[in-house]
């Protein structure tokens, strides 16, 4: 009787944690800025994305045609886009400014203009 009480009270404390594990979840998810960008060939749309900084970021690309990339360096993130799936890139911005992006997978004349800025605010 005694193993089958010390065996009920860790399942409760078990799914106490996840209950509490999975609320948090809920709530970061709530709080997060999500931004949907497609990419194709020399531009990325939206080009300027607004962002608050200490706010968790998910990034969703879509590429339209080929394999792209996203890589802003002052921010310090990167993120291959692959065609015929949304390819997710999650962070916490953690400084003010304009950051330049820009696709660093040569996609052919015309890649160099394919730029953008992310602009995070307080």
């Amino acid at each position: 009787m005694k193993s089958m009480k010390s065996g009920l009270l860790i399942c409760s404390v078990a799914a106490a944690f996840i209950f509490v594990s999975i609320g948090g979840y809920l709530r970061a998810a709530e709080n997060e800025q999500v931004v949907k960008i497609t990419a194709k060939k020399f531009e990325y749309s939206p080009k300027d994305i607004t962002l608050k900084k200490g706010v968790p970021a998910v990034l969703e690309f879509t590429s339209l045609d080929r394999l792209h990339g996203f890589n802003c360096p002052g921010l310090g993130i990167r993120q291959d886009i692959q065609p015929g799936k949304v390819n997710t890139l999650r962070f916490t911005p953690d400084k003010v400014g304009t950051f330049p992006f820009h696709c660093d997978n040569f996609c052919g004349t015309g890649h160099e203009r394919m730029t953008g800025s992310i602009t995070v605010t307080e």
